[in-house]
């Protein structure tokens, strides 16, 4: 199983994500130059959100937890870091992909909504839908409508 993480000035790297968690995050952060005590996640394409590190504080035991459950096989991945807000302030969200409105916008635009910037297009909020089951995302049944002559 691998996977492909973004970061940097569009640099692409193939990871191998059935490993420990705990090996996983920190291979990212050394990869991503990201300081060991910052908090990352991973974006993917259809802007499902995986917080590495706190799936990691959650499990009683980090070395046996692996990361490939968390993640899609041959998926790819935008790399995150989370930024705690203080004193009340949200969280925020930092892509570590230079330009990512650049070359995934709708990713660039759920990273904004989650850290709690309006995004507005043609005066219309927009949501990429990455909340919701696959029930919810499949097209509209035709039954309930009028047949088109």
């Amino acid at each position: 199983m691998f996977i492909t993480v973004m970061f940097g000035a569009g640099c692409r790297e193939l990871v191998n994500p059935w490993c420990s968690l705990l090996t996983l995050t920190a291979h990212l952060k050394q990869r991503g130059q990201v300081p060991p005590d910052a908090t990352i996640a991973l974006l993917a394409e259809d802007g499902q959100l995986v917080s590495l590190d706190e799936d990691l504080q959650e499990r009683t035991s980090p070395s046996s937890s692996k990361g490939s459950p968390l993640l899609q096989e041959r998926g790819t991945y935008v790399l995150v870091k989370i930024i705690r807000g203080k004193d009340g302030a949200p969280t925020c969200y930092e892509s570590l992909l230079d330009n990512l409105d650049d070359h995934c916008p709708e990713l660039a635009e759920e990273l904004r909504w989650l850290s709690g910037i309006p995004t507005m297009v043609n005066g219309r909020r927009r949501r990429m839908g990455t909340r919701h089951s696959h029930r919810e995302l499949e097209p509209p049944s035709r039954a309930g409508r009028d047949p088109v002559s």
